[in-house]
């Protein structure tokens, strides 16, 4: 398992249906770059296996190698889904605005995503859905700042069309965790800067393609018992 053929693919992405996962994937969508998806099934617990470790120090989707990197240096392997927006970024010289301004928004609102975004709606979805017990104080604290949050993205695009002036990799590290907002219990409709910007995102080809082929690959995303072990509990039993 995990095993490369470097000869002939760019850019391997070890990957699962998940928010985080989707991120990069929509990435290679937009920029084109040659990539194989490598499917690491987290309901089967597969991101626990010794190989994939090798590749993913946290033990978490998504990761990358990318054996071709600029000068021709030996494969480079990362993880954690902000880090890979930015490096395709920088490969692709696309994405990522190139004046220093510029470029210090969309970085910002990606770390935004990565420390406050999606580790909020993470843990209110795990109170909500996937706790095997009911834990209110956790639960009304996360759905307060899930809120909270959702203003905050609401009044950036008040007065602009994506979160950074142009569509960018803040954008892309966002909208997989906003479009899970039915089963985090919100609506669109108060949050018309939100809603316009979520659509025009959805109707992206890039995107709608990503979201295809993600289909393609889990094609029982419902939870099980045998699945809740592994997104419940963070590490095998011992």
């Amino acid at each position: 398992m995990f095993q490369a053929n470097e000869t002939e693919i760019m850019i391997e992405l070890y990957f699962w249906t998940t928010p985080n996962g989707m991120k990069p994937l929509i990435m290679l969508e937009e920029t084109g770059l040659d990539h194989v998806i490598r499917p690491v099934n987290i309901s089967k617990g597969e991101h626990f296996t010794e190989s994939f470790k090798h590749i993913s120090p946290n033990q978490k989707i998504p990761a990358i190698i990318d054996y071709e990197p600029a000068g021709g240096n030996a494969p480079i392997s990362l993880f954690e889904s902000g880090a890979i927006l930015h490096y395709l970024a920088e490969k692709s010289a696309s994405l990522l605005p190139r004046s220093a301004a510029g470029r210090a928004d969309a970085l910002q609102w990606l770390y935004w995503q990565m420390a406050g975004l999606g580790p909020t709606l993470g843990q209110f979805m795990h109170f909500s859905v996937y706790a095997s017990e009911s834990v209110p104080y956790a639960q009304g604290r996360f759905s307060l700042e899930k809120e909270r949050l959702y203003q905050v993205l609401n009044q950036q695009l008040a007065e602009r069309e994506f979160i950074a002036a142009d569509y960018s990799i803040a954008d892309i590290a966002a909208y997989p965790w906003i479009r899970r907002l039915e089963r985090q219990g919100c609506h669109l409709e108060s949050l018309c800067n939100l809603k316009r910007w979520y659509q025009n995102i959805s109707d992206r080809p890039a995107v709608e393609r990503a979201y295809q082929r993600a289909d393609e690959i889990n094609t029982t995303p419902a939870i099980t018992a045998n699945s809740r072990t592994y997104l419940v509990n963070p590490a095998p039993a011992a």
